[in-house]
């Protein structure tokens, strides 16, 4: 994969405001996207925009299924979370979803994921709820999944996340500073990343920053 070369991706929570967003921008490049939806009307409504999808629910689909549903992609994009909602929620999605999408790309002969994932700062500066903590530690428990795994595999840890306007720079390293960073910019850089086969099996964290986003995949190429 490069910049030059078109791309097949899979997004799981491809309704979410991140997964959409980064839809609408791979689309653009001329990549094929699909993805995972619970409903057959986000099923409709994404195929007007030239976007095949699935139906299934990460939270409950068998890994097999997960597989089948995959097909040939040369890339999975996991941007599905509950957002620090129930333990029940966030256990099924950001823990075991996770489980679940490594296990089903290992059997579709996928080798190419990456995880939005959160950074562990996030909201420490809260009262958190317990269901809030959980949602931390299932977090922290899928990163250390997949960094085990023998996919080639990319974390990416975003700062709060906030609907503003992208900007289209950023500061990423394997350790930045907590502070916020839109969404689009959080799908641009996610874009970037998946077109950039020299970076994986790391670890990377998002900030708001001043560097472009292409030179700050750049500059974390290993």
């Amino acid at each position: 994969m490069s910049d030059k070369q078109n791309s097949n991706v899979f997004i799981i929570g491809i309704t979410g405001k991140i997964g959409s967003l980064l839809a609408q921008i791979l689309l653009e490049k001329g990549d094929t996207v699909r993805g995972l939806v619970r409903r057959a009307d986000q099923q409709t409504e994404l195929a007007a925009r030239g976007i095949q999808t699935e139906i299934g629910d990460i939270a409950s689909l068998p890994a097999d299924q997960l597989a089948t549903s995959f097909g040939s992609v040369d890339v999975i994009i996991f941007s599905a979370g509950s957002n620090g909602g129930s333990r029940e929620v966030t256990k099924a999605i950001d823990d075991d979803g996770v489980a679940r999408t490594i296990e089903a790309a290992g059997k579709a002969g996928i080798q190419r994921l990456i995880l939005v994932s959160v950074l562990p700062e996030s909201w420490r500066e809260r009262n958190l709820s317990e269901d809030e903590e959980y949602y931390f530690a299932a977090k922290k428990k899928a990163d250390i999944r997949l960094s085990r795994s023998d996919l080639d595999w990319i974390i990416l840890r975003p700062s709060l996340l906030v609907d503003d306007p992208g900007v289209g720079t950023v500061s990423m390293g394997p350790a930045e500073f907590h502070g916020q960073i839109a969404r689009e910019d959080v799908a641009a850089t996610l874009a970037e990343l998946l077109h950039e086969p020299r970076i994986g099996r790391q670890i990377l964290e998002l900030n708001e920053g001043s560097t472009s986003i292409r030179e700050a995949v750049a500059a974390n190429i290993r």
